[in-house]
């Protein structure tokens, strides 16, 4: 990627809409009676935060609430499907009536107003898993990956096999989500290249076509790519690869079952699926949207002596019950196809950057210095601060090894110092 025009430090270079993205686990509770439920209520398409100070913090207290019961109904023990409450049981618990008005738009708090949301527009095919800031965003998921997805009464899917599915997904790793979800945007594309007769193409061509803002990314596949864990020895490689290979096949079944279209059936063969993976696995992005709560509680910290003393009357009993979640982000992954295409340098000249005014899961690249015209724009795939050896080590999982100009340097000198 390069410059068409000069760049000063710290000027926006561009912001990339990303292809596809999801939320991380870590953003997900996992409760007996709902399965898995998203903790940050985002738009599913853009990932702003949306609804209402209120809503948000009504719906993280209320999550709270269902997993300290399912902890109890499941006892002591946290095994395989029981949530841990040792961190829910320790902070101040509300009545649930306080919650519903939260929620419910009954109460509202003081200074809520200085953070307006966009209003929540739910799914077109009525599931509960996908949530909107606007009707366009709603129309643009449907289009491009979710009326493949959506497991709602509304859509004409195979409900049953989607949940399972996904249910697989969360269970086990939440990439093959993303994996699913460049399936269905390639399948939905040669649909309507089809149903445009684009050149008279047959379908192989069309496939191809469809398959086209995917392919930038196409990379190793991800059981060979994939960075050995440290408590897995050298000597366990093999097994350890063949594992990662077995549950990709598991997932493919799965998603087989689910949204398995005859006339695309190259796109559901294990080597795709896995070179799918592989390219989130070596170009993903980091997906971080801050939460909107985090800065309403800072503002009432941040108030004037008597009101800060005011408005706690009313907010000091919801932090307390939030504890430490109060600033939970937005945190997940995604694919953005000119990020992608970024190469790699331990002095890069940009970085992907979250500044205070970006609200949304767009990729912002920022220039760390001055960038002029025509010069390549390089980005650091790893932390920098590094020695030689270990960025070196760490960037052996891309497959490449670095020719920057710092690493020819700091490869002369130690070379000259032996």
């Amino acid at each position: 990627v390069y410059c068409e025009v000069d760049f000063q430090e710290d000027e926006l270079v561009m912001k990339d809409q990303m292809l596809v993205g999801a939320q991380h686990s870590s953003n997900k509770l996992h409760l007996l009676s709902l399965m898995w439920q998203i903790d940050c209520l985002v738009c599913s398409f853009c990932f702003r935060f949306i609804g209402s100070i209120e809503l948000q913090i009504g719906r993280k207290l209320y999550l709270q609430e269902l997993g300290v019961s399912a902890t109890d109904e499941c006892g002591p023990s946290n095994g395989p499907g029981c949530s841990s409450g040792s961190s829910s049981s320790q902070k101040t618990r509300l009545p649930r009536d306080i919650i519903a008005s939260l929620m419910n738009g009954d109460l509202q708090l003081p200074y809520s107003e200085k953070f307006p949301l966009p209003s929540v527009v739910p799914c077109l095919g009525g599931c509960k898993e996908a949530y909107y800031c606007s009707k366009s965003c709603a129309e643009a998921d449907w289009d491009s990956f979710h009326s493949l997805l959506c497991g709602g009464n509304g859509s004409s899917n195979n409900t049953k096999a989607i949940l399972k599915f996904m249910q697989h997904a969360n269970d086990t790793n939440y990439i093959f989500i993303l994996a699913a979800k460049v399936i269905s945007n390639t399948v939905l594309r040669y649909r309507k290249l089809k149903a445009a007769h684009v050149q008279q193409l047959g379908k192989h061509e069309l496939l191809l076509k469809a398959w086209k803002p995917v392919s930038m990314g196409y990379k190793k596949r991800w059981w060979d790519c994939i960075a050995l864990p440290e408590d897995i020895d050298s000597c366990d490689e093999s097994e350890f690869r063949m594992q990662i290979k077995d549950l990709a096949f598991a997932s493919l079944q799965l998603l087989k079952e689910a949204i398995y279209n005859d006339e695309c059936a190259p796109l559901f063969s294990l080597d795709i699926y896995g070179h799918i993976i592989g390219m989130f696995e070596l170009n993903n992005l980091d997906l971080v949207v801050a939460s909107p709560v985090e800065d309403y509680f800072l503002y009432i910290d941040d108030l004037p002596h008597s009101q800060k003393k005011e408005a706690e009357k009313i907010t000091k009993s919801f932090l307390d019950a939030l504890g430490e979640d109060y600033a939970i982000s937005c945190e997940g992954t995604a694919f953005y196809p000119l990020q992608s295409c970024m190469n790699h340098s331990c002095i890069p000249n940009a970085k992907a950057f979250k500044r205070e005014e970006d609200k949304d899961g767009q990729a912002t690249i920022i220039a760390l210095k001055p960038i002029s015209k025509g010069e390549e724009i390089t980005i650091s795939y790893i932390d920098e601060e590094l020695s030689y050896e270990e960025r070196q080590e760490s960037l052996a999982d891309y497959g490449f090894r670095c020719e920057c100009p710092r690493c020819l340097e700091e490869e002369h000198k130690g070379s000259s110092s032996h």
